[in-house]
């Protein structure tokens, strides 16, 4: 797929989708890969594999509906928990993804970033991470955006932290702390925060994700495993974003 394959608004009118109700920045969790390998009689490895599926149609279709940012949680700061084979086999599963779809990210012309703690991952993934980052940093395509060794009170205790340095500094007066330094020192610092938070596998949990991030995010929640999740499931995420009344803690024109 190239950029120029947007979809048209009769291609997005024929989805049931009208082009401005499709949120700007979608976060996803994707869960369920161990299980759905679990339910079809295979290793929990064998989800993660087909997991890698769902990440490439899901991307692809989210630049084609013309999404500005597309966050996908990869992988926990609590996900080291998991036996050694298996995390073995998913930092081997996160390397391959990186070279083998840079070509592909370069063709979208999609912006690569990352967000956690990158410098406690291989060093090997850490050099093929930043290839990526640097090959797409002139394109001006949706930004893809993974977390890697990622957790939100992690990222937001460490914000924490470089303010309180910068005050002790005499860089900040404490008076002078606003939302937006706070934001500022996050991760996330210059991206939107999602509009949309889809999570697979039936959970409604938040999982330690984006928890600052999120504050005012619509929450679609799809029964279907990860590596069952399709383009035609996106979409049903979308129709139903844009039938929802935004009312960020105020009232809907009706009501008012």
């Amino acid at each position: 797929m190239s950029r120029e394959e947007k979809y048209s608004d009769a291609q997005l009118a024929a989805f049931g989708i009208d082009r401005a109700g499709i949120p700007r920045h979608v976060a996803v969790i994707m869960d369920g890969n161990g299980r759905w390998a679990q339910k079809h009689g295979w290793p929990r490895i064998e989800g993660h594999r087909r997991g890698v599926a769902s990440v490439r149609s899901i991307v692809e279709e989210a630049s084609r509906l013309g999404m500005d940012q597309l966050t996908l949680y990869c992988f926990s700061s609590e996900n080291w928990k998991r036996p050694p084979k298996e995390l073995t086999l998913l930092m081997h599963l996160l390397k391959q993804y990186l070279v083998e779809e840079r070509r592909e990210i370069q063709r979208q012309g999609l912006r690569f970033s990352v967000i956690g703690k990158t410098a406690e991952l291989d060093p090997m993934i850490q050099a093929e991470m930043q290839k990526t980052i640097d090959a797409s940093a002139g394109n001006d395509g949706m930004m893809l955006c993974l977390a890697i060794n990622y957790g939100a009170r992690m990222e937001i205790t460490e914000a924490v932290q470089r303010i309180a340095e910068s005050v002790q500094c005499g860089q900040l007066r404490p008076e002078d702390i606003s939302e937006k330094t706070v934001a500022d020192h996050l991760m996330t610092a210059g991206m939107p925060d999602p509009d949309l938070l889809i999570r697979t596998a039936s959970e409604y949990r938040i999982s330690n994700f984006l928890l600052w991030q999120i504050s005012y995010s619509e929450i679609w929640v799809s029964d279907k495993f990860w590596p069952e999740f399709r383009e035609v499931d996106l979409r049903a995420a979308i129709r139903d974003f844009a039938r929802r009344d935004r009312r960020y803690g105020g009232l809907s024109p009706v009501s008012s």
